[in-house]
C-alpha cells in the first residue's frame, strides 16, 4: 500500500465533506533552496529552488529563513490541492517531513504524525451520557463497534484532544469518563468538519466506523466519521 505520510499534514478542510482528495503520486526526497515562506497554524509551506525548476512544498511547522537549502524527506506529490487557509490552489505541491541538516534542528525535523499520537490526558472527566435513541458513551461506542458499524450515535463528551485540517478534516479524540485506559476503551476518535478546542464539552453525531486502515500503519479499530459537533453547556 502507498505510504501516506502526506495525508496527514493536508492544511486545508474541503468545503464539502463528499468532496474527495486528489490521489497523490510519490517522490522520494525534495531538495532545493527557500525562496519564500508562508507559515499558517502548525504548518510551513515553502517555496523552494530545485534542480528541476521551483516547487512548492508543506511541512509541519519549521522556524527558516529565505536562503536555507532544506531536504524534503517521504516527499508526496499533490495536484491542484486547494488550501483554504491561504485562499489558494497550488497546481503541484509536495507535502513531506523536514530532513535534518544545515540550517535545521531536531526539534523542526518532527514526525508527519507526531500530532496525532499526543493527546491530552485530563483527570477525572465525567459526562453525562446524551439523551435519545442514538446516545452511547465512548465505552459503548467501542465495545458495541461491531453492532454498531455504520450506524449514527450521538455522544456527550469533552474534547482531549484536536488536530485541525489533517487529511482534509479535523480529527478529535473524545472522553466522557466512561471505559478503562487498560482495555483502550476510554477515548474515542471523531472525524469532523467542525472546529472545537481542547476541554470543549461537545455533542456529537457521526457514523461509526470500524477497522479503518489509512495505511502506513495507522489504523483504526474503531473511530467516528462525517461527525457534526454542537458545544454542550452541561
Amino acid at each position: 500500500m502507498k505510504r501516506l505520510h502526506v495525508i496527514f499534514f493536508l492544511l486545508c478542510t474541503s468545503a464539502s465533506w463528499g468532496a474527495g482528495l486528489p490521489v497523490p503520486s510519490s517522490a522520494p526526497t525534495l531538495k532545493g533552496e527557500v525562496l519564500e515562506i508562508k507559515q499558517v497554524p502548525n504548518y510551513t509551506y515553502l517555496r523552494l529552488k530545485t534542480a528541476d525548476g521551483e516547487s512548492w512544498a508543506a511541512i509541519s511547522t519549521a522556524k527558516l529563513a529565505v536562503g536555507t537549502e532544506v531536504s524534503i524527506q517521504n516527499a508526496e506529490l499533490m495536484d491542484n490541492f486547494k488550501s483554504t487557509v491561504l485562499n489558494r490552489v497550488f497546481p503541484r505541491i509536495y507535502f513531506g517531513s523536514l530532513a535534518a541538516g544545515p540550517g535545521t534542528t531536531a526539534a523542526q525535523v518532527a514526525s508527519p504524525h507526531a500530532g496525532l499520537s499526543q493527546a491530552e490526558t485530563p483527570n477525572n472527566v465525567i459526562v453525562a451520557k446524551a439523551q435519545g435513541p442514538l446516545a452511547r458513551t465512548v465505552a459503548e461506542v467501542i465495545k458495541q463497534s461491531s453492532t454498531l458499524k455504520d450506524r449514527p450515535v450521538l455522544l456527550h463528551a469533552r474534547v482531549v484532544k484536536y488536530n485541525a485540517a489533517v487529511m482534509g478534516k479535523n480529527w478529535i479524540h473524545l472522553r466522557d469518563g466512561s471505559g478503562s485506559a487498560t482495555d483502550a476503551t476510554n477515548d474515542l476518535l471523531v472525524t469532523t468538519q467542525d472546529q472545537a478546542k481542547l476541554g470543549d464539552v461537545v455533542l456529537v453525531k457521526g457514523f461509526v466506523r470500524k477497522d479503518k486502515d489509512f495505511g502506513s500503519g495507522y489504523a483504526y479499530k474503531v473511530l467516528v466519521e462525517d461527525a457534526t459537533l454542537r458545544a454542550s453547556t452541561d
